[in-house]
């Protein structure tokens, strides 16, 4: 089943250690749909901005536990991806 690629990439994370990736490698930060595999993630960034992925790594983080008074609960769990262009390619719309 095929998600809107609009779907799969929730957000882009705008951190310090982003900002350097970027700089460094041409790498860029997304927090992705949990349930997307690097192939969909892919085939998604390159339909939205338009340019040539080289590789993508992703990391899967659980939610923290939280407690507010005596109720106890988690954080969600959330997935990134670190996207890496190729040399020359650039995402137009985070260039500042």
């Amino acid at each position: 089943m095929n998600k809107h690629p609009r779907k799969i990439i929730l957000e882009t994370m705008f951190t310090e250690k982003s900002t350097h990736l970027k700089e460094d490698n041409n790498c860029y930060i997304f927090k992705v749909d949990r349930t997307a595999n690097k192939i969909e993630i892919k085939n998604a960034i390159q339909e939205i901005f338009e340019v040539k992925v080289r590789k993508i790594n992703t990391m899967y983080y659980k939610g923290k536990p939280k407690t507010l008074g005596r109720h106890t609960g988690r954080r969600p769990a959330w997935k990134k991806a670190a996207v890496y262009l190729e040399r020359g390619e650039s995402i137009k719309e985070f260039e500042v």
